[in-house]
């Protein structure tokens, strides 16, 4: 059977509205989600400055070496022994990120080198002042935290900066991109590239 104008007219007037109802609806939900989005970027934000802001360079005792991306095989006797240190970023009451160091008085191409060298850096203090080496080492670094690792090297550099006996502050990175990437972001230069390892220095200028 054959809709008769009127019939016709209705359905067409009543499409459009359904049409125009269902366009109003789609805008309703993308402004939502639009302010909801903004919100939770002004929220991330906020957390981001406020653990930031809140974070603190601490000397450690230990470190859970299993979470150590670079270097898991060396545990926390290597990392104390010889005057070495393990320092981290604490925020409320968690540790965020680690980095760890050895110091010496020349640049190690080798994990092996490094023990050796802050090894007789720690003989010769014992005989003068006291004083560990002039070269830190950092020999790893990780983080948990999203900005944890770009934070412990500025607290680091600023310890060290503010020291009265160390005067550079070095990398003995593994030989990745990633590392590479991570050093020059975070404002050092390339020193040398070894066989297994790289080097990467954080200028101090005190």
């Amino acid at each position: 059977m054959k809709l008769n104008k009127f019939k016709i007219k209705a359905r067409i007037r009543k499409g459009k509205r359904d049409v125009k109802k269902n366009a109003k609806n789609v805008k309703k939900k993308f402004e939502v989600r639009t302010r909801k989005g903004k919100k939770d970027i002004k929220k991330n934000f906020k957390n981001f400055f406020e653990w930031i802001r809140g974070a603190k360079l601490i000397e450690l005792k230990e470190c859970d070496v299993s979470k150590d991306p670079v270097r898991p095989e060396l545990d926390n006797i290597f990392r104390t022994s010889y005057g070495r240190k393990i320092f981290g970023v604490k925020y409320k009451d968690e540790i965020h990120a680690v980095m760890c160091f050895a110091f010496t008085n020349k640049i190690p191409k080798t994990v092996k080198e490094l023990d050796l060298m802050s090894k007789d850096a720690f003989l010769q203090s014992a005989t003068r002042d006291q004083k560990i080496g002039k070269i830190a080492i950092a020999y790893t670094v990780w983080s948990t935290k999203k900005g944890g690792g770009k934070l412990i090297v500025k607290q680091v550099f600023k310890m060290i900066k503010r020291s009265n006996h160390l005067n550079r502050l070095v990398t003995l990175s593994p030989l990745t991109e990633m590392a590479r990437n991570f050093h020059i972001n975070n404002g050092a230069k390339e020193i040398q590239i070894n066989d297994e390892t790289q080097n990467f220095e954080y200028k101090i200028i005190k």
